[in-house]
């Protein structure tokens, strides 16, 4: 079972390959989705190239359901959408992959089941699995090259669902193990360097020393700096201080 049921339900139809339908599952998981249903594999089922390609993924081909045609996978979903890269012909409501999954989330917390078909590898959906969605997915590629692979298609889509469902913070910084220099580090770096440079006739002429001390200690308050930045940055002036006495 689902470790979550309150996720969008991805249907592969008439999946070609093993290796896909395995990465497709790795795709999923990534995001924390693990709802799959499989319609028709063309080379059976279960497969053993798609377990080898899902890796760590293998439970989601182990609990996959498996459907005959089109209309059981989706018989229990109030929404579905369909992902085609090409005009079909149809007349439908056709939305981002971002879109889909903001429309997603908020039928599914309204009790609602969502389905998304993916197509097989050779030529994605056909039109009578496409008149069964209720919208159409499509994202903005290459129209040179609009073809994506099946598990790629999974990939962006399962994406789009983690970002529209979980906070996220578009930029961090890692650590790595070390804490942020407080204020009064920094002061103390910067009342060192002064003091080092006032000594070594760097703040010269009298008339501007007022004002590159100010620039220099603005230069310290940008640096983003670290514990261990600063202790660095004494060593190294404490560093030059004992070569040139040296």
């Amino acid at each position: 079972m689902p470790t979550d049921p309150n996720q969008p339900i991805f249907v592969l139809v008439r999946p070609q390959m093993g290796e896909n339908i395995g990465a497709a599952a790795r795709a999923m998981w990534n995001f924390g989705l693990d709802a799959m249903r499989i319609v028709d594999p063309r080379d059976g089922w279960p497969n053993s190239k798609a377990v080898a390609m899902a890796s760590g993924a293998g439970r989601l081909l182990d609990e996959a359901l498996l459907a005959q045609t089109t209309p059981d996978a989706l018989q229990d979903c109030d929404m579905v959408f369909a992902t085609t890269a090409r005009p079909r012909g149809l007349t439908k409501p056709v939305v981002t992959a971002e879109r889909a999954m903001q429309i997603s989330a908020e039928k599914i917390a309204a009790g609602q089941r969502v389905g998304v078909l993916f197509g097989p590898e050779r030529a994605g959906l056909e039109n009578d699995d496409i008149a069964r969605a209720n919208a159409i997915i499509n994202v903005p590629v290459n129209p040179e090259f609009p073809s994506l692979n099946l598990a790629q298609c999974v990939l962006l889509t399962a994406y789009e669902w983690r970002r529209a469902t979980q906070e996220a913070n578009s930029e961090r910084t890692e650590m790595a193990q070390a804490d942020w220099a407080s204020h009064a580090d920094v002061e103390n770096l910067s009342m060192h360097y002064e003091d080092t440079l006032t000594q070594a006739g760097f703040f010269f002429p009298d008339t501007k020393a007022t004002n590159m001390k100010t620039n220099l200690r603005n230069m310290w308050s940008r640096m983003p700096l670290t514990r261990a930045d600063v202790q660095m940055l004494h060593g190294v002036l404490r560093q030059m201080v004992r070569w040139k006495d040296r």
